[in-house]
């Protein structure tokens, strides 16, 4: 059962440094620009992300909970 906890703390570990390169890329491409070399056009992608899930209506509104659900803060048991 322990293996068990360290993937799963693994793989929360790399969730949380994903979301934190995500903000960063955003904060970046803010203050810099859309031409980034290694971030690219992520605020152009987040937009066209979020547009895609408002002109879905429901679905859309079921998708971003799910996702939201997934990202929450949740413990290793």
């Amino acid at each position: 059962m322990s293996g068990l906890n360290t993937i799963k703390a693994l793989i929360g570990g790399l969730t949380e440094l994903a979301l934190m390169l995500l903000a960063l890329a955003i904060v970046l491409a803010l203050l810099v620009g859309s031409n980034l070399p290694f971030f690219g056009g992520v605020t152009a992608n987040i937009m066209a992300w979020v547009k895609e899930l408002g002109s879905n209506g429901l679905v859309g509104l079921i998708a971003l909970g799910i996702i939201l659900w997934l990202f929450s803060k949740r413990t290793v048991s």
